[in-house]
């Protein structure tokens, strides 16, 4: 992997010798040398002087498309696991729309140790939890992810969402988070609802629905994006859904890090 912005002298990695290998990995459009997780760590901290700060992570073809078929999984690639894994263990939260958590099946994340004893030094639980949103909460309250995470899950909700789901939702062992007056989330209700629970480092990882919600209600500091070098066509949906802004919002450049052709970026709000 190699930093293409900011420039500095991890930029282009030539501090290994040069060999055969790597200049094959090189022409393939590698550098010879895999990031270790507590370099990527480093390069995705979050910004010490927020008091919260809600990041997105999504990944995109060349031409827009947010998945293939339905799943993410056919447009990313290891390094792009990689990073997920790491922004996750960065994360005191893990916000996610319910309909993702019914399409990609979601589990409980894992507990790293590679990022125990950063998490620890942060006062942080062994693993982010995950809080799904959901109106009706139409969820399986028996699965994996809420029958047995290290990290209780949390459910956010409207405080009308139907009360024998949230009871359903609570006797499962989930944390029930209020963050609306009617059934509906309000989209710039829920950072600030989480970090009443001490969730202050926040990481989304769509849907599209729940993206554009965010993004709508100018909620979104940080978009952690992969361009995957592929082209799928279709009428897949983009990484953010829902009604345009009025005004488009724009977000600068904060970093860029390639990989066989793959391309990290991260924007942060202006």
């Amino acid at each position: 992997m190699r930093r293409l912005f900011p420039v500095t002298d991890q930029t282009s990695d030539r501090t290994a010798p040069r060999t055969e290998e790597t200049a094959d990995r090189d022409r393939a459009g590698g550098t010879g040398r895999e990031w270790t997780l507590d370099e990527l760590a480093d390069a995705y901290a979050y910004p010490p002087d927020e008091a919260t700060w809600l990041r997105a992570n999504m990944v995109s073809t060349l031409d827009g498309a947010a998945h293939h078929e339905g799943r993410t999984q056919p447009i990313s690639d290891a390094t792009d696991m990689r990073i997920f894994g790491t922004l996750r263990g960065l994360a005191d939260a893990v916000v996610v729309g319910a309909e993702t958590v019914r399409k990609e099946g979601y589990r409980p994340a894992r507990d790293r140790e590679a990022f125990a004893a950063r998490r620890a030094a942060a006062g942080q639980t062994p693993v982010p939890a995950i809080a799904v949103v959901s109106a009706g909460l139409d969820l399986d309250f028996s699965l994996p992810l809420f029958a047995g995470p290290l990290t209780p899950t949390l459910v956010v909700t409207g405080a009308a969402a139907p009360a024998e789901r949230i009871e359903a939702a609570e006797k499962a062992g989930a944390v029930v988070v209020i963050a609306g007056e009617g059934a509906a989330v309000e989209p710039a209700r829920v950072a600030p609802a989480l970090a009443g629970r001490g969730l202050t480092r926040l990481l989304t990882e769509g849907g599209p629905r729940l993206l554009g919600q965010f993004v709508a209600a100018g909620a979104l500091d940080e978009l952690c994006l992969t361009v995957a070098p592929m082209l799928a066509a279709g009428d897949a949906q983009r990484i953010a859904g829902g009604p345009a802004l009025a005004v488009p919002e724009r977000f600068a450049l904060a970093s860029v890090l390639e990989e066989a052709g793959f391309l990290f970026t991260r924007y942060r709000r202006t």
